[in-house]
């Protein structure tokens, strides 16, 4: 401490001048005659101590002065209070306390001889620069807010660290600079509080020992060690920055500190509100009384019924004081058994709950009776706030992980079957961890429904290829115009023969564009055209300009024109964009009539699948009035999305028509997302007729016919069994009254196609609205034509 004080800014010389002036001017005032005598003895005897005035400067000497100073400061330190105040005199950023109050004197005699008193966040470089704001604001007048909370760390009689907050008094002090002191200027000041970690600074500003300090302060300290711990509590589960054994250890060290139980020990359980069962949090580091070494319990035979309506029902503290008179009135039920293979003699169970759900249980447990017990299960009011907050996250950190793993192991699921697939995830993640070693299982859906739908641009395959066609004529008419502008500056017998190839290749484009004319183009382009466009450039401004403006229009990818297939990607693209989005939102609605398996995919068009069932609903019931309602949803959905794609008709470049087709299956199936191919599929031999089926319906004839069963304009309903003819006119006639569709109802049979036989359909044209509502101004397909177009 010697060391400390001589290399401070301050030279300390502990003095009571302030406090018997005060008493000198007290014995101006007082009239009261006992207290007059009592004040004179004591001035008289306080002055044959000079040093009490002139100032003490080791700190060693305080001891040969006890006495008067204990008589000095009676009135500061009242006898009588003296075992309930923890209060002392003390020599400010030195940790010395003297004059000490029997409280605080009986605090640090248990903390034991080897405890050395320390403030908390401390060190000789922070007591300086504290010091030297000190002084800035004491001399000069500074007013530097630089005030922190002050804590002492004060291990009581059983270990268990209590923290409390330092009060100082500073009211019986002077400062005041020596010779030595350099003047401190506005400069400096600037300085110094953009600096203050930079302790040569401050040591060269304020030189140790260049001022004096004359005087005592007086310290009073309060117990926070329960907000303190709150505090800790708040850092520990709001700021995951240490590992889950560190985590835990401290959560412990809280407790103990909350609860004044050396050994108090913590667990936690989680709740699976779905199961209604108890399970170990993720980490094994943390320990689960209520589950022992189980895995996973249910919740009414793990608790008993009092516990249970409390903790899961109501949401309230559950507490056991003794646990073995706890296990003979419950008739040694589970839950005692469990405490008690753990050596638990008292304990408390604090419900973790969020707006209503439970989402585990904290649990305080001690190896002796009655140190826990409904009256300090109180204490976790406070506390049970940042505990809710840390388990949400660690929920949520562990989801996360969880739909991480899905992605990974399954791409994107659909959210109504995500529950399976989270229920894999978490089987995954325990397996790999335990041994690191997991693997993801396929998941099926057994006696399923399926729904199939497509609207598909008509003739995407000419329109392309009509697109691919006009800019290869454009380009090789650009070439000539290019090459005749060449052969006018220099006449290159070249130019003719390259001239000839391409008046070849354009008679042969504007006959028809088969498999290969793109490539041939491409070649010539490449070995022929390409390097005369080099020369030609620079043969003259013009041809230059020329050239650049023809480079101007080719894909720098494929080196082609890109216009007209421009507007017929871009078309598509804006139509499937459109689709697709429209859907999904209406999707959103349908999943409302009952939880289903839903995707789309892009092709020139969208199609649709779904799948329905009781085994892809969580625990909710399977109707067949689900069903109908879902084939319902479709046809008017698909009805929406024709007079969608034909509203988009006035803004692209391009104009299209669009074909739709249901595909109506009435048996039961299995599915499977298998693994490998990150997809769903269905399962057996039997069941991948309905894909053959899928794949080859959009391309069947009537029977005895040359007619496609897809029609612009129409839906095709495709089916095997007259009961879906029936159900499906039903609807047909339920939407031709809400002006969805027409009175073109045709039935009709299919064309045998290859491992596919006796399908029938039934077509209707589809009404179009001009407007925003499909009740409202409808037409057929031929009216919307000509408003069109």
């Amino acid at each position: 401490m010697k060391e400390q004080m001589e290399d401070f800014p301050l030279e300390i010389k502990i003095s009571f001048h302030k406090v018997i002036e005060q008493y000198k001017a007290e014995l101006n005032k007082e009239h009261n005659r006992i207290s007059n005598d009592y004040m004179e003895d004591m001035m008289e005897y306080i002055s044959t101590f000079p040093e009490l005035t002139e100032g003490i400067k080791d700190a060693c000497d305080l001891k040969k002065f006890e006495e008067p100073i204990k008589i000095l400061l009676n009135d500061l330190f009242p006898t009588v209070l003296t075992n309930n105040e923890i209060k002392a005199a003390s020599i400010p950023y030195h940790n010395i306390l003297f004059n000490v109050s029997s409280r605080l004197k009986k605090i640090l005699e248990l903390a034991g001889d080897e405890f050395v008193l320390e403030t908390r966040n401390m060190n000789k470089d922070t007591h300086y620069i504290n010091a030297c704001i000190n002084i800035l604001k004491e001399e000069y007048g500074y007013d530097i807010d630089f005030s922190r909370p002050l804590y002492y760390d004060i291990p009581d009689e059983n270990g268990v660290t209590r923290h409390y907050r330092i009060a100082v008094n500073g009211d019986f002090i002077d400062v005041y600079p020596k010779e030595n002191a350099p003047e401190i200027t506005q400069e400096d000041v600037d300085l110094l509080i953009q600096n203050i970690d930079d302790i040569d600074l401050w040591k060269e500003k304020f030189p140790p020992r260049s001022y004096v300090f004359k005087g005592f302060t007086i310290v009073n300290l309060t117990d926070v060690t329960i907000d303190d711990a709150i505090s800790k509590l708040k850092t520990t589960l709001l700021y995951n920055e240490s590992s889950e054994k560190d985590e835990l250890k401290n959560l412990e060290e809280i407790f103990r500190s909350i609860y004044k139980i050396p050994d108090l020990r913590v667990g936690f359980t989680v709740f699976d509100a779905s199961e209604k069962s108890f399970e170990p949090l993720e980490s094994d580091q943390t320990t689960s009384f209520l589950l022992n070494n189980s895995t996973s319990l249910d919740s009414e035979k793990g608790l008993c019924e009092q516990a249970y309506k409390k903790l899961v029902e109501g949401h309230t503290y559950f507490s056991i004081s003794n646990v073995k008179s706890y296990a003979k009135k419950t008739g040694n039920n589970l839950l005692s058994q469990n405490l008690k293979a753990n050596n638990v003699k008292s304990c408390i169970l604090a419900p973790v709950a969020k707006k209503g759900r439970l989402l585990g249980v904290l649990e305080l447990v001690s190896e002796r009776k009655n140190e826990l017990h409904s009256i300090n299960a109180l204490k976790l009011d406070e506390i049970l706030p940042y505990i809710v907050t840390a388990v949400e996250r660690n929920r949520s950190d562990f989801e996360n992980r969880v739909k991480a793993i899905i992605q990974s192991e399954c791409t994107s699921i659909h959210p109504s079957v995500l529950w399976v697939f989270e229920k894999e995830a978490r089987k995954f993640i325990k397996d790999l961890d335990d041994d690191g070693l997991a693997s993801f299982k396929d998941i099926s859906f057994k006696n399923v429904y399926p729904l199939y739908g497509q609207i598909d641009i008509v003739a995407s395959s000419e329109a392309r290829n009509s697109a691919i066609q006009k800019d290869l004529l454009i380009q090789l008419n650009l070439i000539l115009d290019i090459i005749e502008m060449g052969s006018e500056i220099e006449e290159l017998t070249i130019y003719e023969q390259v001239g000839f190839r391409i008046s070849e290749f354009k008679e042969e484009l504007e006959g028809s564009l088969n498999a290969s004319s793109e490539q041939k183009v491409f070649n010539l382009l490449q070995k022929e055209v390409n390097p005369i466009m080099s020369h030609l450039r620079k043969q003259s401004r013009e041809l230059k300009q020329e050239v650049e403006e023809y480079e101007a229009m080719l894909n720098p990818e494929t080196g082609l024109v890109y216009d007209e297939r421009k507007k017929y990607d871009d078309t598509v693209q804006n139509v499937n964009r459109t689709m697709s989005r429209y859907i999904d939102r209406k999707q959103v609605q349908a999943q409302k009539i009952y939880p289903h398996y839903f995707e789309r995919y892009k092709t020139d068009g969208v199609d649709h699948n779904i799948y329905i069932g009781a085994s892809m609903a969580n625990n909710k019931p399977f109707n067949k009035i689900y069903l109908y309602n879902l084939r319902l949803w479709q046809l008017s959905t698909m009805c929406e999305m024709e007079n969608r794609f034909y509203q988009l008709q006035e803004s692209t470049p391009i104009k299209l028509d669009a074909a739709s087709l249901i595909l109506v299956y009435n048996s039961t199936m299995s599915i499977r997302y298998r693994m490998d191919e990150k997809k769903f599929d269905v399962d057996g031999t039997y069941n991948a007729r309905y894909e053959i089926i899928k794949k080859r319906i959009d391309k069947a004839y009537i029977k005895d016919t040359e007619e496609r069963i897809t029609q612009k304009g129409k839906i095709a309903i495709i089916y095997s069994q007259r009961s879906d003819e029936r159900e499906y006119l039903r609807y047909i006639k339920y939407l031709q009254a809400k002006n969805y569709l027409g009175e073109e109802v045709e039935l009709l049979e299919l064309q045998d196609v290859q491992g596919v036989i006796g399908l029938k359909a039934i077509r209707v044209n589809v009404l179009y609205s001009t407007g925003d509502n499909p009740e409202e101004e409808n037409i057929t397909y031929e009216n919307l034509m000509q408003e069109l177009h």
